[in-house]
Formats: C-alpha cells, structure tokens, sequence
C-alpha cells in the first residue's frame, strides 16, 4: 500500500479516529502527523520579525496536541513523526502532501466542535478538492 501517509492532526476525535486509521489499514506506513497553527492570509506581512509572527501560545498548544498524536502512536507500538507549521491549514496540508512527497493524505471529516467544527470540517473538504494525491476521509 502507501508507503507515506500524512494526517493532519488537531486532537479532535475525527483527527484521533484518522489516526487510528492509518496506523490500522496501512501496511508498514510513514506516518506523519501535521499540526497546522491557522495563520490567515496577509497576517504575517504585518509582522516585521519573524518571531512575532504567530502566537507563541497556539505553537505551545499545537506541540502538546502532537504530543498526544505521539502517545496514540506509542500505544500501538508504532512510529510517528510530528511536525508543525503555520498558515491556511487546507493550503499546508495539500502543499505538504505535494512537495514532500506523501502517497496519502489521511483526514478526519471534521475538526474542533462549534464554529471551528464547521470551519475545519470546511479543511477537509478544500483537502479533497485540491489535493494531487489520494485522500481519506475517516468519519
């Protein structure tokens, strides 16, 4: 099957399902799990320094969520890379995929309850239509 496979990741229970996903029917995969701080369009170009550009506690919030993904992977006695990144997260994550060379992207249906629910479940949706390899949408 794929030999790479990226899930984005964000700690909620369609990520975590995702997760689990790829771990279960990917024979032997690289699995790589993609924690995206939302960064919108235009916001860095109003920084000057680079430090100042995304919010030091969302990269802390996203490190503990991936360390959460780590301890799934540990469960199941298998290996996980965790990376982090800043921007439109449906934009990451296709050009992640593209660039990088992944064979799969795994994602879950939907995001973070409430308005974010909406506003990720949207990611999933921009991922699949955008995306050049394969994707799967685990509900």
């Amino acid at each position: 099957m794929s030999d790479r496979i990226l899930v984005p990741y964000d700690g909620s229970p369609p990520a975590k399902k995702a997760l689990e996903y790829a771990f279960e029917k990917f024979t032997d995969p690289d699995v790589t799990a993609l924690y995206v701080v939302p960064v919108p369009d235009g916001y860095r170009e109003a920084f000057v320094e680079t430090d100042d550009r995304v919010p030091i506690a969302d990269e802390e919030g996203g490190r503990t969520i991936l360390e959460e993904a780590a301890d799934i992977a540990t469960e199941r006695g298998r290996e996980l890379t965790t990376e982090l990144d800043t921007g439109e997260p449906n934009h990451v994550i296709v050009e992640r995929a593209e660039n990088e060379e992944y064979d799969t992207i795994v994602i879950g249906s939907h995001g973070r309850a409430g308005v974010s629910r909406l506003l990720l479940g949207s990611v999933a949706e921009n991922v699949v239509r955008r995306a050049t390899v394969p994707v799967v949408v685990v509900r």
